[in-house]
Parts: structure tokens; sequence; C-alpha cells
């Protein structure tokens, strides 16, 4: 249990992270995945040497996956495309077979996760489908552990459960424990836009018409696993996309936490509630995995800003900024005179060299002064004879940040080339110059 300080320094309440991530498998799922496991063995449904059968996002399967190691099963997971590489790399890594099925078809179609997994159970003999949504030995995982724990951490203080809400056994399971304890305890679950459960929860409606494509991995649903008990939860806040992924970011940056696109969800959704709060409130968040998970994802720049949900400054603004200025060339057959003319004349540093529509090197004040100061004479020679390497090319997309690690000195300049195909120069005062602003 950690305590979260600045992100949350404008709430009156205490606000405690239950971070998950130190689980074997990095994630709350290990809970529940050896659970399922060990009352399928109990009832008798998963025999020596058998195959575990899943749909899963990634880490129910990590945590099945690690039970299957030391118990000897075999392990056959379905996944969805929307999911990050990385978590099907890691679960093939563990010695499970991933099958990637689409993500936009409904529950029902045979391509899903969901019916595929179905069908291999029936293929395979002595095959078990854990299915983690109806299976409440995922609820009694969290019933059994997750809750009293949290009892126990907070010293029977916790006022308010924050959980995201997926298959419905980790909010569930801890909430059915921690009411028994105390009924006034006020479970909030967070949901992403485009999955049912929010209204399901508010109307009792199965609705799926507010079913559509979100980007948030781990919780929401387009159906009502049986895991949830709706009673033991107080109320349901929902969050975008982009809200989440930032905030995952925040949470890396500003506390330490580095974890996965639902815990961010899970605090964002207590901020939108924070007026909710009182002064002895004390607030527990699950976050449920760890960031690691995502690094192609929410903490690539390049991801995130394709999708609009981060707004850095790149190659591009750096030029939209300079007014128009035209880029300054010179060709290997100009003399080195001619080029430290341009220099003088445009007050700049470094200078391309192009052939053409090809950039074949490069000149810059500091090296022409270097080898002028030692041969005088070298003023009449070719720019091809003395020019150094050419600059590094980058999209015209790439981040300030990107940028400043490229120039060097090796590299006194970076270019790109924009949309209509011409070329444009960033140098190192132009980087400074963007992050002063």
């Amino acid at each position: 249990m950690i305590k979260l300080n600045k992100i949350t320094k404008d709430i009156p309440a205490t606000v405690l992270a239950k971070v998950d991530y130190f689980n074997p498998g990095n994630s709350i799922k290990d809970r529940m995945a050896l659970k399922m496991i060990e009352v399928a063995e109990k009832e008798g449904k998963l025999k020596p040497g058998g195959t575990i059968i899943e749909c899963t996002s990634g880490n129910t399967g990590m945590g099945l996956a690690l039970t299957a190691i030391v118990k000897g099963y075999k392990c056959i997971f379905t996944t969805t495309d929307k999911q990050s590489k990385e978590k099907s790399d890691i679960l093939k890594a563990v010695g499970a077979e991933v099958i990637v099925c689409p993500t936009n078809v409904e529950p029902g179609d045979p391509h899903s996760y969901y019916s595929v997994a179905k069908r291999l159970e029936k293929e395979i003999p002595n095959a078990y489908l854990c299915n983690q949504y109806d299976n409440l030995a995922n609820r009694l995982a969290h019933y059994e552990t997750t809750g009293p724990e949290i009892w126990k951490q907070t010293e029977g203080k916790i006022t308010h459960l924050v959980c995201t809400a997926g298959t419905g056994g980790t909010v569930t399971g801890t909430a059915m424990c921690l009411k028994e304890q105390n009924p006034a305890i006020q479970v909030w679950a967070i949901d992403v836009f485009g999955s049912l459960l929010t209204k399901y929860f508010r109307t009792g409606e199965v609705d799926m018409n507010e079913v559509h494509p979100y980007i948030s991995e781990g919780f929401g649903e387009d159906f009502i696993p049986q895991n949830y008990d709706m009673s033991v939860i107080d109320y349901f806040e929902q969050v975008t996309d982009k809200d989440g992924a930032i905030m995952a970011r925040k949470l890396a940056k500003e506390e330490g936490l580095f974890c996965g696109y639902s815990a961010g969800s899970c605090l964002q959704g207590l901020m939108q509630l924070k007026s909710r709060l009182k002064k002895d409130d004390v607030v527990v968040c699950i976050f449920h995995d760890h960031g690691s998970r995502y690094v192609a994802k929410i903490y690539n720049d390049q991801w995130m800003m394709e999708r609009g949900f981060l707004e850095v400054k790149t190659f591009k603004d750096i030029v939209n900024g300079r007014a128009g200025k035209r880029l300054v060339t010179i060709q290997p057959g100009q003399t080195v005179s001619q080029a430290v003319e341009l220099m003088k004349k445009y007050d700049i540093e470094h200078i391309p060299v192009v052939n053409g529509q090809e950039t074949v090197g490069s000149v810059s004040e500091g090296g022409l002064f270097q080898k002028v100061f030692h041969d005088p004479g070298i003023k009449t020679a070719t720019v091809e004879a003395v020019m150094e390497h050419a600059y590094p090319l980058v999209a015209f997309d790439t981040p300030v940040e990107r940028l400043s690690s490229l120039i060097n000195k090796e590299n006194g300049a970076v270019l790109a080339k924009d949309d209509k195909g011409d070329y444009h120069i960033v140098t190192k005062y132009d980087v400074l110059q963007s992050l002063a602003k």
C-alpha cells in the first residue's frame, strides 16, 4: 500500500494505492489465476497433463502460465488485436500458445476471442476453459485475499474503494469482503466509454448501443460477466481512453509508480469524483499491473500522438515557429569561402550539402573554423573536400525530446522532409529555444 502525494494533493482525503504489480506475474490477476486452477483441480475439471485454455488480455494469461509451469499443464490463450504486443510476447516467453482474434466483433461471433476459446475446449482432449468472466473463483480470490489485505493494511479505516471494472472479479470480490467488515464503505467502479457496464449498473438494461471500440486495456466489457454482484457497488464512473492514458504517464512521472493503463484510468476516475471526498476519508485505489506491458503504447510518444492523446512539441512545430525561413544549402562543388559567406549572411552555423535531391554531407561553422585555422589556403577548396557526414534524417513529427538526443558533437543538426518533400533543419539552438517557450 503506497500513499499518493502529488497528484492527489488537492484532495482532502488520504489516497492510498494498492499496488499489485509486485506479484510474480506483475499483476493482480495472479491471485485469481491460481485460485481458478486450484478450484478446477478440486472439482476434478482439470487433470494432470491437461491444457488450460483462456481468453485473456494478457495479465490473467501470465498468472495462468506461471501456475501451469509449476503444476505441469499446457496453456493456450486467445486475446484481441487491441492488446499490447508486449503482453503476447511475454505469454509466449513463458511457454503459452497465443491466438490473436479481432476486437471489433460481438462476443457471439465465431471469430471473437470468447468463441475461439470455447471451440478449443471442445476440440482438445483434457482441456479446461477457465472463463474468468463467469468463473466465481475469480471473485472468491479477491474475497479471500485482496479484501482482507486492504482491511488490515488500512487498520479498518478505509472509507472508499476505487477499482476499474472488467471481469468483475476484483471489484466485486474485494467489495464483498470489505462491506462485510463495514457496510458504509463506498465502492466506486471505474469504467471506460464504449463499455456497457455503467448503463447496466444504472438501469439494469443491457444496451448494445452503448458498445463501441475503445483503446483502454484490461477493463470495460461488452456483456455482463457472472462475477458481478452490482449490489456491493455504489457508483460507476466512466473515463475516456485519453484521460486514462495521460494519467498513467502522470503517475510514473509524479508519483514514481510505473503502472498499466487501468491504473491511470482508476486514478482519473477518482479525480473526477474528488468533490465527494472529505478530510477524514481513506481512499484505496487498486493499481492492477506494471507499465512494462505498455511501453510500446501509452508510454510511447509516437503512439500517443497518433491517437491525439499527447500534445508535444515536434520538429514540425519548431519549423512552423520560424515564420517560413527557407533552408540554406550548398552544393559539393562550391567553395569553402562561399560556405563561410552563407553562414555570415544568414547568421547560421550549419549548412547541409545537397546534391540534387540528396543530402550528401554537411559543413559547420566550428568544423570550418578548425580547418581554416590550420590551413588558410583551404578557402578555395571545394566543400566536397572538407565536408562532414550528412545530418540525420528524422520524421517531420519527431518529438523535441527525441531531437535533443540526436543532436550532439557529431551531429550539430537534424533534417526532416515535410509533406511536400522539402527539407528543413533543426539545430541545438532551435531545440533550446523551443523548450524555453
